[in-house]
């Protein structure tokens, strides 16, 4: 079982190299210059790559607000992500008025606007997703985190 240390690091590393992979194919072409090379042995390899295309190693979450534009670049994303491969397995909508109770009109509106992004994930991109609400104090750490989660561990 990793650490959380390892954990954090593994996930930095992906990222880092998602953000690699989408600016450019270097990423692509890591990946098959080693199966080319790897493919002449007998040898077990794994690339990065391949680890993020496994659904069973890696679960990619895409995070936005329920704004249009957020949503949409969210959208290119996903697109990408997809076109290098890898499958988004949900979405999260963070910071929403929409998931909290409000009595003033402009947060009200606010909250109104949002539900049409988040109709807007559901239907168009994503069928998991989760609806953070905007929340007085941030969930930092992993004791916040288990409490957000409504997790008793």
């Amino acid at each position: 079982m990793r650490s959380q240390g390892q954990v954090r690091a593994h996930l930095r590393l992906s990222l880092i190299f998602i953000n690699r992979q989408l600016r450019g194919d270097k990423a692509a072409v890591y990946h098959r210059e080693v199966t080319r090379q790897m493919g002449k042995t007998n040898l077990h390899f794994t690339t990065p790559m391949m680890q993020l295309q496994d659904p069973k190693q890696t679960k990619i979450l895409i995070v936005t607000l329920a704004e249009k534009t957020p949503v949409l670049e969210a959208a290119n994303l996903q697109s990408d992500l997809r076109r290098a491969g890898i499958e988004p397995w949900a979405w999260v909508i963070n910071n929403s008025v929409a998931a909290t109770v409000t009595n003033s009109p402009l947060l009200h509106q606010r909250a109104l606007n949002e539900l049409v992004e988040i109709n807007a994930v559901e239907q168009d991109y994503s069928k998991r997703y989760a609806v953070v609400a905007m929340l007085k104090d941030e969930p930092i750490g992993v004791a916040r985190l288990l409490e957000l989660a409504g997790s008793n561990n």
